[in-house]
Formats: structure tokens, sequence, C-alpha cells
């Protein structure tokens, strides 16, 4: 009988543990995310219920305008406007919102005054005490309706679950003409019909920062209703009608705690694009459909396991890498269309899909490198997007949305990240064809891409300053805006494009664009100490202050000449020549971290953040900068400041992100320091050391293979480095190559209190 017992409990705690032979637990680490990390601050995230890069968003929006409108939620608001489709993560800019929809009960009031109102007519309140989101699921209660909604989803297709009271006059909007930054989005051309009594489908046309987008839904809803389609237009200036209000009013009847369940997809492409899409979801398994989107984030999240007691570093770390896979995002069809940059229809190759959203300014700092390492698979189909939009479009893009050029930020920043991913050994791509995709970046030519027929838009892919860059060495001041920025980033631009050269045997082209790469020496004026405007007659700009900054009219962008002056990742040692050798260069970079954090000018710019002094880390530019001490001798310097950022700028809160999130490149960071290295060159693959936070970590690389981070004496005091061996081999520089890390095998650390001479010269 004791033997029967003991049986029956190995079975039990085998099958509940997993302690069977050959079995393992396995670890949710969903648990550790928290969603609204970001939504507080300006960070510009959103809670809402998506899968690693899916093509659908649907999560709650609660306002429309402004800065921190840029996802549709903001943590400190009361109010839920309802559930759109698509949404930014951490952006500085606007656009989405698309296709929301609203439980009701009662009067359906759509009337909205004019002007800008965050609050819609419908919406509701609600607390954060009746709010939970975790990765692929997001939950709230609906005060005035008396309603819980619930959201989940696939790749392409939303699931909803609202329980209802009892009432005989519950129902949805769905309101078709609503976006967020309403005035800034104008609506082309809207459509609504109504398919039968449980079936919606529509067609939106919208010009907002995205100017041509098309979305085509499709909406199937677990019970019937009496459909009302409140549509109209609105009288031009110039005589013509544009759309007005276009929505669905739905009404039904409910018992007490009824359910009631909606899918949705959504097309770039047409109509029955979006209906096929909906085969995502074949029933009405909400639990279900949670159950394998958290599956889909586990898988992700799992590349990465990291062994720490500090539980709010786990959430804060699972945190930052669920952010770090929101965004690219998917841009095809189930049946492999998808609209291309030229407008057209066309088909992708099977498991070839193409994506959108691509913030490169910020993103070929740490997201695209983090995914040379966890996930290179993937990162290779953003390349291939990349190069297909040169292709559709007629030059590789800068800040695309929804297969639109934008135009946005400055620099030409697919270039390092295809580059970077040659020179780790991505040969998936045409590189002799990427190569021409890259210089067509780098060129001046008044001939406007295939897609680009607005004047402005052109304007902006293929500015002037490309050709004084070319011609003159440098962009006058007197001539363009932010000319110093883009003067800088060029020249790492076209370091990239030597590095390609030189690898695919080109030396002509190696040889201008080494040349070019050496063109920020031209902004460096050595009376100041700092990168500076120089103007068309070869003057230096007056008046200056390198604490001064006018947001995007000025000779930087989004920043001053405190945080410009080091924008030479690709040549510290030039630029150190240029400050007067390595000591000169050592204490302008400490006055850095110890100046004044004022800032000067009328319009300021916000994306100045995250101060240390003048070191903004809230902002891209400076997310090389610490490693600067590395590579002139003085390591224990950017392992004191790495923990101070990694410690006072990212939590466990609403406002836990220091600056906007940007698609995730504030946590790729994050990710990347907490485990102990940094790429401050992307490009030139080789890992800087930093200051490591875990006891452990294990990177799951492909092919099988594991490399692991182990770290002796670690605590919050220790925060330095006292000795690192790699394989088992000690590090005497505090570099290592890439090669060593895919390769797979153990990086140790052995930290102390105090700094040490390691990694020093």
């Amino acid at each position: 009988m004791k033997r029967k017992l003991i049986l029956q409990a190995c079975v039990i705690a085998s099958f509940l543990a997993g302690c069977g032979a050959g079995q393992t637990e396995t670890e949710d680490y969903t648990r550790y995310v928290n969603p609204f990390i970001g939504t507080g601050g300006h960070g510009h995230t959103y809670p809402g219920a998506i899968v690693p890069n899916g093509m659908i968003h649907p999560s709650p929006d609660t306002r429309i305008y402004g800065w921190d409108a840029s996802a549709g939620y903001y943590y400190a608001d009361s109010t839920i406007n309802g559930f759109s489709h698509t949404h930014l993560s951490g952006t500085g800019c606007s656009d989405y919102g698309d296709v929301l929809l609203m439980p009701t009960i009662g009067e359906q009031n759509v009337e909205v005054e004019s002007g800008e109102h965050q609050v819609q007519p419908y919406a509701s309140a609600f607390s954060h005490e009746k709010e939970t989101a975790s990765p692929g699921y997001y939950s709230v209660f609906l005060d005035r309706y008396g309603v819980k909604a619930e959201l989940t989803a696939t790749r392409r297709a939303a699931l909803h679950r609202y329980t209802f009271p009892k009432s005989d006059d519950a129902g949805f909007i769905l309101d078709l003409d609503y976006s967020i930054q309403f005035l800034n989005q104008k609506n082309r051309a809207l459509s609504l019909e109504v398919v039968n009594d449980s079936t919606l489908r529509g067609y939106k046309y919208t010009s907002g920062w995205a100017w041509k987008q098309d979305v085509y839904f499709y909406a199937v809803f677990s019970k019937p209703f009496d459909c009302t389609l409140v549509t109209d237009s609105v009288p031009q200036k110039n005589g013509s009608f544009a759309p007005g209000r276009c929505k669905a009013l739905l009404k039904f009847k409910t018992d007490q705690n009824e359910q009631v369940l909606v899918k949705v997809a959504l097309s770039a492409v047409d109509g029955d694009g979006a209906e096929k899409n909906l085969a995502e979801i074949p029933g009405w398994d909400f639990e279900g459909t949670k159950a394998s989107a958290r599956q889909a984030w586990n898988d992700y999240l799992s590349k990465i396991e990291i062994e720490t007691g500090d539980e709010e570093r786990k959430r804060i770390f699972y945190t930052a890498l669920y952010h770090t896979a929101v965004s690219p995002c998917l841009f095809t069809d189930i049946d492999g269309r998808y609209r291309g940059m030229d407008r057209k229809i066309h088909v992708a190759p099977e498991r070839k899909p193409m994506y959108t959203v691509f913030s490169l300014w910020d993103t070929f700092r740490a997201l695209h490198p983090l995914l040379t390492i966890i996930d290179p698979e993937q990162n290779s189909l953003y390349i291939r997007t990349l190069l297909q939009q040169y292709q559709n479009g007629g030059i590789l893009p800068m800040w695309e949305l929804a297969g639109n050029y934008t135009g946005t930020m400055i620099g030409y920043h697919a270039v390092p990240v295809i580059v970077d991913a040659y020179m780790k050994g991505d040969r998936t791509f045409d590189a002799e064809k990427a190569l021409q995709a890259c210089l067509r970046s780098a060129e001046y030519d008044t001939l406007s891409p295939v897609a680009t027929t607005r004047y402005l838009l052109h304007n902006a892919l293929m500015p002037m300053s490309k050709h004084y860059k070319n011609t003159l060495g440098y962009i006058p001041c007197d001539k363009e805006l932010e000319s110093v920025a883009k003067g800088l980033e060029y020249a790492y631009n076209d370091w990239c494009i030597s590095v390609l050269a030189e690898a695919l045997g080109d030396t002509a082209t190696q040889r201008i664009y080494t040349e070019r790469g050496k063109a920020y020496r031209n902004y460096f004026d050595a009376s100041v100490g700092f990168m500076r405007g120089k103007d068309s007659r070869g003057e230096w700009r007056t008046p200056f202050s390198p604490s001064a900054s006018n947001h995007r009219n000025d000779d930087y962008c989004e920043g001053t000449a405190w945080q410009w002056t080091w924008f030479v990742p690709h040549d510290i040692e030039g630029l150190a020549d240029l400050m007067g050798g390595r000591e000169a260069f050592l204490n302008k970079l400490d006055s850095l971290f110890k100046a004044d954090s004022s800032l000067e000018g009328e319009q300021v710019s916000a994306d100045i953040s995250g101060l240390i002094g003048q070191y903004a880390h809230g902002n891209e530019p400076s997310h090389h900068v610490l490693y600067m001490y590395n590579a002139m001798g003085q390591p224990w310097k950017a392992q004191e400041l790495l923990d101070e950022v990694m410690r006072t700028q990212y939590f466990n809160a609403p406002d836990g992100l220091s600056g906007n999130e940007d698609c995730g490149q504030m946590s790729a960071w994050y990710v990347l320091n907490s485990l102990g290295f940094y790429q401050p060159c992307p490009g030139k693959p080789v890992y800087s050391i930093g200051r490591p936070l875990f006891d452990a970590a294990t990177l799951h690389l492909p092919g099988g293979k594991d490399f692991h981070i182990k770290v002796a004496n670690n605590s919050p005091e220790n925060k330095y480095v006292q000795s690192v061996k790699l394989n088992g081999h000690p590090l005497e520089t505090p570099f290592f190559n890439h090669d060593a890390l895919t390769g797979g095998g153990t990086l140790e650390f052995v930290m102390s209190d105090k700094p040490t001479r390691w990694g020093a010269y």
C-alpha cells in the first residue's frame, strides 16, 4: 500500500511539476512582463494584446491629441474611448488608431463637438484596479456600461470578449472615421458594409504620417445584431466633399454575464485579404487563442534566461525583451500578398513575409544588433523587406510606415542595419545589390524615387544636404537645418558603405567612402571643443552655446552640441586626435557627465531627457557614448555610469523609461547592457564589455548553441569589473568579437566594489 501511494504521488507530481524522467518544468516568462511600463512619462507604449511582430495591435485608446497620445493610451487618463486595432510603440509621432470598437449599454451618442477633445461621447470611465495586461492579453472593466472587456490576438486577427450585464439595450459602436491625432489624419475614403446580421466589413483610406494608408477590415460577431449605419460627408472649401462620420451602431439583448465575442482581421491589400486573415481564428476559443499568444511570447522571451534574486530587475528585463518584439510588424496577408512602396500589390515568397514600421534612426543602434544575436533569421527578414522596399520604391526607407516613405528623421540608417548583418555573416541577401541600394541613399539625385511624388517627401529622402556633403565636404548651416547632426550621421553611414565595399572587393568605392567617413572632422571647432555649425563661407555659426536647443530648427537633431559632439562611433581615435589626444578627450568626456544639466532656448527639444550632466540617455544619439571610456582605456568609468543608468532610468512602473521607447531601441539597449556588453558601432562586429546586472544569464542561440554569462561577487555595490574570462581564457581588453559569441561559450566576470585596472592602459 505504501509503495502504491508513493507511485501515485510520483505520477501526480510528474504531471503537475514535470518531475518525471525526461521532463522539465516550463518557465512562464510572460509572468515577468509588465506591459504598462512606458505607458506613463513619455515612453509612449501601449498595453494591448499582441503577439511578437504581429500585424494587428488591439489596445485601449484613452486620448487622441498631443505628444503623449502617440500610442493612443496614457496611464494617467481615466477614460477609455474604445479599442482600436493599430498602434505604434514608443514613437514621437502619431498615426493609426484604426477600426475602433466600443461596447455600450443604453443610448449610443456619437455627436462629437468640434475642436480637440480627448474624450469621445461614448467613452467610459475605468480604473487601473480593474485593469490587467500580460503578453497577448488585456482586460478592463468599463464603469459606464458595466461591461468587462478582454482582448487577445493572433498575428493577423484580434479576438474580443465582452461580458455584459442583463440588458434590453446592449450593443457596440464600430467607429471607422476615428483615428489617433484625428486633425492630422485626413480620411480620404471610408466605406462600411453590413454583410449579414453578425458580420461587418469596411475600408479606410487616410493621409497622415503615413500619407497613403489603406486599411481593410472584416469583423464577425458571435451574436446577431440590428445595425444602424451613420455616414455623411463634409463639404470642402473647393466645393468637393470629404468623408465625414462612418460608424456602425449595433444593438441586441443580453442576459446577465452573457459573453459576446468579436473577431476582427485587417489587411492593407483588400477586403478579401482581411476576410482570409480571419482564418487564423477559426472558432470562438478565447482561452485557446490567449494561450497560443502567451506561448508565442514565451518562445521569444525564452531566448534569454537570467538568474537574479531581484524580482523587480527581472520584470524590467523581460518587459524590455518583450518591447523588442513589438515592431517591426507583419505586413503580409495570409495568402502572401502585400502592398508595396509603389502602391502595387505584390506576393511575397513563402516563409518570407514583408514587414512595416521601421524606426531606423533609433533601431539600428541596438535593436537590430540584438536580433543578430538572438534571432538572426528574423533580422534577415527585415533586411529582405528593406531591400524589397528599395526595389519597389526606388530608395531605402528612412522611417517606413504602412508601406509609405515618411522621410522622418535624418541619416540613412537602413545602411548600418544591412552592413552590420553582412559583417556578422548574414548571406541571405544579394550583397552587390545591397551595396547599390546603400549608394543610392548616399548620393544626391534630383530624380524622384518611383513612389515619391510629393516635393516635401522627396526633399526629405533626397535632401540637398547630400549634395553638399559630397561636393563641399560639409553641410552649410545657412543652407540646411540640422546640418551638424546630418553631417555626423552621414559620415558614419558612409563609413559603413566603405566597410561593405571593402568586403566585396570594390576598392574604388571603398576609397571614396572611407574618405567621406572622415567628414566629421569638418564640424569640429577646436576653439570651443564642440561640433559646431559652419556656414557656406566656412565661418562658424555665432552665437554658440553647447547647451542650446531649438527643436528640429537648429544645427542638431533632438539634441545639443554636448550630445552630438560624440557621434563618431566609427572613429573614436580620430575624434580624440581632434580634441588634442587621449587625455584631452577623457577630460572632455568627464565634463559631459559633470556639466550643468540646464538647457537653453525658447523651444528646447523634449526628447533631450534622462540627463546625467549633459549626457541624455532618453534619446538615441547618446546610446554609444559611455563605451568611449573603454576605447580610451578607462573602463571603470563606463562601468560606474552604466550601473547608474540602468538603476536610475529603468523602472517597473508606467514611467519606467526616461524617453520614448522608440520601437524597441530603449529596451534593446537595456537588454544588451544588463547582460554586460554592447556594440557601440554597428558595422564593426565587436562588443564592448560593461557592467552585468545579473548573477548569470544564458543566451539560447540558433543551431542549439548556448552562450553563458556567469558573474561572481555580483551585488549592487560590486559594480566594477575585476577580471573577465572568455571560454576560460583571460580577456585583457574590454572587447570581444561577434564570432566568439555566436559560436557559443562562456563569459565569466568577477566583480569588485572598487574601481580596478582591468582593461585599462
